[in-house]
């Protein structure tokens, strides 16, 4: 195939200008995407074709190409000759020599929609999202008041002044019940509190220092647990997230293995980092009671989710763990049978 036939036949759009502004030459795709005659086109300047508020970066941008600087991958907006505006994604090399530049456009029009689209319905979700979250903190918050007064009042009472047994087991109940109905509230406020983080204090993480401030915090849990925790960082020593998130998910994960270690042996958790797929990952291992991903899968890190009512817990661990990976963008899977312990993947946004 010529150079001619290759101009002439190519689907993107080719063309050549001079260093005054002008077109000297375009392709066929060039007249039919702006909808002008190739006359029409090479007869005026090149920034008449350009949309009006993309005329002074275009003009920036040609500046540089004169003073021989390569253009790669450069958007601006056209209007076509029905008024039709087209968004264009240009590269082009200057030859001083000749004081042209031959340059390529992609028409990219239905790529820039469809990422306008999703900013729109991207705005719109947070809006609804940060009505909610007002919601539910103002709704949680309100009704904390009236619940602290309740039990204010059963401190109160004085007990050994009833006499009658079933009414003393009933106010017993009520009041274990109202201070349920407390500590879910602030589970609840904790969260939102949470979920309104944002990723402004993201920084370089390190795995070993992050595990070595938990042992410290843990300390008379692991050696009265003879808890044996092993790691191996040498793979991908750090992580570029928040570091308040990395400790309270390591935090979770361990208390989770110490707390449902199964009868009468020793938790062990095994923690390395490995890079799959230019992804950083930590995985986390133990030897505990494990889970049943048949039977609860989907609900492994549901909101108030406990699968092992032997053992005192809130249910929210890991819902918080996969809350503060999905906000950073990053992902929690785990593999795990009964009784043979389980791992969690985590796997970190680039």
């Amino acid at each position: 195939m010529s150079l001619k036939q290759f101009f002439e036949s190519s689907v993107d759009m080719l063309c050549i200008a001079n260093f005054d502004g002008y077109f000297v030459d375009v392709n066929p795709a060039f007249i039919t995407l702006l909808g002008y005659t190739k006359e029409e086109i090479l007869s005026r300047k090149i920034n008449d074709f350009v949309y009006k508020h993309d005329k002074k970066s275009t003009q920036d941008i040609r500046e540089g190409i004169y003073k021989n600087e390569r253009l790669l991958n450069f958007k601006n907006r056209y209007v076509t000759k029905s008024g039709e505006i087209v968004w264009l994604s240009w590269s082009a090399v200057p030859v001083e020599d000749d004081n042209m530049v031959y340059a390529i456009a992609k028409d990219i029009t239905q790529e820039m929609r469809l990422k306008d689209e999703h900013v729109a319905e991207f705005t719109k979700l947070k809006s609804v999202n940060e009505d909610l979250v007002r919601l539910n903190y103002t709704t949680s918050h309100d009704l904390r008041a009236p619940v602290n007064n309740l039990i204010s009042l059963f401190d109160l009472l004085d007990f050994n002044t009833i006499n009658d047994e079933d009414t003393t087991q009933i106010l017993r109940y009520m009041e274990i019940s109202a201070k349920g109905v407390k500590e879910s509230l602030e589970n609840y406020l904790d969260l939102i509190d949470n979920a309104g983080k944002n990723s402004n204090n993201l920084s370089e993480v390190f795995f070993n220092k992050i595990l070595s401030k938990i042992e410290n915090n843990l300390g008379s849990i692991v050696s009265g647990s003879n808890s044996q925790i092993t790691s191996d960082f040498s793979k991908c020593e750090s992580v570029y997230f928040d570091n308040a998130f990395m400790e309270s998910i390591l935090l979770n994960l361990i208390t989770n293995s110490i707390k449902y270690n199964q009868p009468g042996i020793s938790p062990k958790i095994e923690i390395q980092t490995q890079i799959k797929d230019g992804h950083k990952q930590l995985l986390y291992k133990d030897y505990g009671k494990g889970f049943d991903l048949e039977k609860n899968g989907d609900k492994i890190f549901g909101l108030n989710q406990r699968f092992d009512v032997s053992q005192e817990g809130k249910g929210v661990g890991l819902y918080l763990i996969q809350n503060q990976l999905n906000s950073l963008g990053g992902v929690i899977s785990v593999e795990s049978e009964p009784n043979k312990g389980a791992t969690f993947c985590i796997t970190f946004p680039v």
